[in-house]
Formats: structure tokens, sequence, C-alpha cells
């Protein structure tokens, strides 16, 4: 039986956009078997998982609109979240409708307030399951899902290989664009979270071939903030971080096809 390859990708808000650069290269290399996704992971595996070609979701990373996603509220509104909950939700709802999976995808949510990860499947995951999964705590508000409760699903781990393995797949390709979160207050305060949660379940031997930008994408601004000019700085060093890292673990000419296909 064929090894399945999964496609991992990781939380980040608007860093989500070096995913897209990365998964222009990597469309050239392998088709995956299966996509995970948390957070932006998971509105990018969702679109890849129902055929988005590569330029299609780059589109989408550089248009305007996707600023909506996190769009600051007023400061005197910003007790209610610190993005407009109306403008996001109605943009994950156009995300979920305008593809459906064409391959098995897993989306990752944090349950709570138990601090427990959660892993949903192709057939049951709805447009909340993907808000959800983005649902920066105080951002955003939490989902409400089969009668409990739904946040991000990178709080508890950025990049969420176990699924991967619980899914069948032996090898993964990951792509991290937060491989450390741009500031000391929020590092403390989500490592203090990760410390009440239970243990998030293990990957076991899945061999992983790992994306990351070497030291960040920049600041908590340019994670939460959209702009033309470093999406496409982002989409650009995700395209080169793919290629370099996929020519060093598969030389050859004719590697991709042997090893992941």
């Amino acid at each position: 039986m064929p090894l399945k390859t999964a496609l991992v990708l990781s939380a980040g808000g608007m860093f989500g956009a070096y995913q897209a650069g990365a998964w222009r290269e990597l469309s050239t290399w392998f088709q995956p078997d299966l996509v995970i996704g948390a957070s932006a992971g998971a509105l990018n595996g969702w679109s890849i998982a129902g055929g988005c070609p590569p330029e299609e979701l780059i589109r989408v990373w550089a248009d305007p609109a996707t600023a909506a996603f996190l769009q600051l509220r007023p400061p005197f509104q910003r007790w209610r979240g610190l993005f407009d909950g109306h403008t996001f939700i109605t943009g994950v709802q156009e995300f979920h409708a305008r593809y459906q999976p064409r391959i098995p995808i897993g989306v990752v949510l944090t349950e709570v307030p138990r601090l427990v990860p959660r892993l949903f499947q192709t057939g049951e995951i709805t447009w909340q399951h993907l808000a959800a999964s983005c649902a920066i705590p105080l951002g955003l508000p939490a989902q409400r899902i089969g009668g409990r409760r739904y946040v991000d699903g990178g709080l508890l781990g950025t990049l969420p290989l176990w699924p991967a393995a619980q899914m069948g797949a032996a090898r993964a390709i990951a792509v991290n664009a937060l491989p450390f979160l741009p500031s000391r207050v929020l590092r403390a305060g989500v490592s203090a979270v990760r410390k009440l949660s239970p243990r998030v379940p293990a990957a076991g031997s899945l061999e992983v071939v790992m994306i990351v930008p070497e030291g960040g994408l920049g600041t908590v601004s340019d994670a939460i903030r959209w702009s033309r000019d470093n999406i496409l700085r982002m989409i650009d060093r995700g395209s080169a971080d793919a290629r370099r890292v996929m020519a060093s673990a598969y030389p050859g000419p004719d590697s991709a096809h042997r090893v992941l296909q």
C-alpha cells in the first residue's frame, strides 16, 4: 500500500500568506493525500483540499478584501473583542462556500474551557469549524458547535502534526508560518495556557519535512494587519523557502515523483 503524505499548515494570521507562497512551489513537487490545518492554516487547507489552484490562493491573500478577516474594531468597541466579528464571519462563510474537499482534510480546534485539542474531519467541517479554528482568544468570538465552545486551533500547538498521523499519513510536508510568537508577552501568555492544558497527542513516527521562515516573518502588527507589500513579501519568501527545502530533502531530477507520489 502506498505511503500517504499529508500537507500540514500552521496557525499564523496574516502570515498565512507565506503558506500560499509555499504551496505554489510545493504543488509542483507533489499532491497531498490529505491536508491538516489550524487557524489560518485551516482556511488555506480547506482551499487546497478543494482543488484551489496555487495562483488563485495567492490572489485571495493579495486581495485587499482579505483585510476584513482581521479588521480592528474602533477603540471604544474593543471590549467586545479586538477584531470585528461580523466581517470575519462573512469572510469565513465565503471561504467555506467557495470550495468543497476533494481529498481528506482535518481541521484542529481548541475546546474551552477544558483546553483540549479537537480534530474534525472532512464531512463534519462547517464554516463554524473554520471560524472556530481562527478564533483568537480575546480577539474573535468562540464558536458553539454541538453544545461545546471552541477557539483557535493553534492555541495549544501552532503546527498540528498529530492529526496527520491519526488520519493515516506516514509523511508530512509541514509549513510552519509561525515558529515563534513575535511578542514576549504573547509567548508568556500562551506558554501559561499550554501548561494548564492536557498533553497534546504525539505525532508518533511521522516523517516530517519542515518549511519554516528562519527568524520569523515580522511583528505582531504584521500578523494581524493586511498590507499588500507584506503579503507579497511573505508569498515570495514562502515559495523560496519551499523550493530550497524540497530540493535539499529530495535531490535529483525526478525526486519529487519518485519519493512523494
